[in-house]
């Protein structure tokens, strides 16, 4: 690995990463001691990164918040100059339309990436706002190439990340029912906990129903129904937001048309 010298720090773009109460996380503890939901932790250890290199690493990572429910990470529009892994909480990312009609794109949870979707544009194409309270690890785009150069593996990362959007935005167009379309939010959303070490059958769904009904096209009405009575059918058990999957395998079953496309 070169002897590079460190890298300078990032600055803050309080336009498009606020922080209200102006705080940055705690540090780690460890300088190298990297966060084990990092949406790039694969891209470094697959590379077999020494200390040396992991600590050149840490100072191009600003960790940003907390943001507390509500707040915006970004809006459509603010112009594009870094990309952030959520490290904590979830991060809703919506567009509005021309009649002022909110449409909800998708869920981010610890691990994953927003504003790729910008690289092309330059500007934010959507609003990111979060759920609950959420942390970040933000990554100044310009100095991604830095990593590079570090870390082969990352631009491959970065490709692979940017598929998986693409992928789950055209998860839900196709004519599938709405049994099929829950059942394969569920499921994919259990797969995303269960790659980061949570529970893939128990855990609490930190967005509403209303955003769940508006990202998966339905009623909201309708996903309270299909809920009800996938729970009647004993593959699974709701208490408000808590959710269990009782029987996963069926739900696997039925959601798999919605999953191979």
């Amino acid at each position: 690995m070169p002897s590079d010298p460190a890298p300078e720090a990032l600055p803050v773009n309080t336009a498009a990463f606020p922080r209200t109460d102006a705080r940055t996380l705690p540090d780690d503890g460890d300088a190298l001691h990297f966060c084990s939901t990092c949406a790039f932790s694969q891209a470094c250890l697959s590379q077999g990164m020494d200390k040396s290199a992991l600590r050149d690493l840490h100072v191009l990572v600003e960790h940003v918040g907390p943001l507390h429910a509500g707040e915006h990470v970004f809006r459509e529009g603010d112009p594009f100059d870094a990309i952030a892994a959520v490290r904590a909480g979830t991060v809703k990312t919506y567009v509005i339309d021309s009649e002022g009609r909110e449409h909800v794109l998708g869920f981010h949870l610890p691990g994953e990436v927003i504003g790729l979707s910008a690289i092309d544009s330059e500007q934010y194409p959507c609003n990111a706002v979060a759920l609950d309270t959420v942390m970040l690890c933000r990554f100044s785009f310009p100095k991604i190439a830095v990593l590079a150069a570090r870390v082969p593996g990352l631009q491959q990362q970065l490709f692979r990340l940017l598929s998986r959007d693409i992928g789950r935005a055209a998860l839900l167009a196709g004519d599938w029912s709405a049994e099929q379309r829950l059942a394969a939010f569920l499921i994919g959303f259990s797969r995303r906990l269960a790659a980061r070490g949570y529970s893939p059958t128990r855990f609490q769904l930190t967005m509403a129903r209303t955003d769940i009904a508006n990202y998966l096209r339905l009623a909201p009405e309708t996903v309270s129904r299909v809920l009800k009575r996938l729970q009647q059918e004993g593959l699974l058990r709701v208490d408000r937001r808590e959710m269990e999957l009782l029987d996963r395998a069926a739900l696997e079953a039925l959601a798999a048309p919605v999953l191979r496309g």
